[in-house]
């Protein structure tokens, strides 16, 4: 027991694209015991990083994100640096790590376990949420990775359940009921209110993924923009944003960055986001005159709502096949109003 008890408690909580981790995360934060520090850091797939802008912002919070790829391998080598500066400065109660939604989670399971971290993190449940309308997806289904996220979670957590069939949730539970080793908890949430319990429940060793090499194979991340450290990144101007581009796993992302003043007609640029074909997610935040709102979109569903975010306007998007970015682009720009 002692060997424990100066060990952070660490969580990686897993899921495919949209299922829910970042609202499963900010409830978690929201019923943190009082008194407590925790650190969170965020990995996104796109460019621009969007999630940590939906976090809270407060005292005994320590939110940290990395966006442009996967940290399970072309951010891998800033896995590390980033942890131990993330511990140094926040030196938290509990460490939650979000991988992206195609990220593998054995890479980041094996650097916690490893001998850089296993003197200083405990390693305990890893969550996976799933969203149970995506096993009638066929790009969800077949792909190795999502596999391998339920395949190495100690913990599934069925979400979204008020939005799916009930068919659709016990053909879920059917299938993880055939899972072994069997997982520690199987149950059923809703907008990722979730028993903070379940956080340390013991890891299962026993876990084994199924494809290991599933994310190295076809995991080619690069980054259209140019993100050296020797270089000032290019800031918006009114009306000018800043585009940045990147693909990987099959899948191309375009971020853009507006400047603070640019304001928007949501209704019209609600009407342009929701009416982009072949996108796998869209999600943003953004200015409309004295308000800013929070959109997201997760294949043809999409809600928005008001948030806290008071430092510029940005926008994802998420795609299996490239798109005419420099269109969508102008299309966006013609929502602005003038303030």
């Amino acid at each position: 027991m002692s060997e424990h008890q100066n060990l952070i408690p660490t969580n990686i909580i897993t899921g495919f694209l949209g299922v829910g981790k970042t609202t499963t995360i900010n409830a978690l934060l929201a019923n943190r015991p009082e008194g407590e520090s925790w650190a969170v850091l965020v990995n996104e797939f796109g460019q621009v990083g969007i999630d940590q802008e939906m976090m809270p912002d407060e005292d005994g919070l320590h939110i940290k994100e990395l966006a442009g790829g996967c940290i399970c391998c072309s951010l891998g080598a800033s896995l590390g640096q980033t942890l131990r500066a993330l511990i140094e400065r926040a030196n938290p109660d509990r460490l939650i790590i979000e991988p992206t939604g195609i990220g593998h989670p054995e890479g980041i399971i094996d650097t916690l376990m490893g001998p850089g971290f296993r003197h200083q993190l405990d390693l305990r449940a890893t969550v996976c949420l799933l969203d149970p309308r995506s096993l009638a997806q066929p790009e969800v289904i077949d792909n190795e990775i999502f596999h391998d996220q339920l395949n190495l979670a100690d913990v599934v957590l069925i979400n979204k359940c008020d939005v799916a069939q009930e068919e659709q949730i016990r053909m879920a539970e059917d299938s993880l009921a055939n899972m072994f080793p069997p997982k520690q908890h199987v149950g059923r949430v809703t907008r990722g209110q979730i028993d903070p319990g379940l956080l340390d429940l013991v890891r299962n060793g026993q876990l084994k993924a199924q494809f290991p090499q599933a994310h190295s194979h076809h995991h080619h991340s690069h980054d259209d923009h140019d993100h050296s450290h020797h270089h000032q990144e290019p800031q918006p101007l009114p009306g000018q944003p800043v585009c940045k581009t990147g693909h990987g796993s099959g899948l191309f992302t375009a971020g853009w960055l507006f400047h603070r003043d640019d304001c928007f007609d949501y209704w019209a640029l609600e009407e342009i986001l929701n009416g982009l074909e072949n996108v796998d997610r869209v999600k943003g935040v953004i200015r409309i005159g004295g308000d800013w709102v929070f959109y997201n979109r997760v294949g043809d569903e999409h809600d928005f709502d008001k948030v806290a975010h008071r430092r510029d306007s940005r926008i994802e998007i998420i795609s299996h096949q490239a798109l005419d970015w420099a269109q969508i682009e102008q299309a966006m720009l013609a929502c602005q109003t003038v303030r």
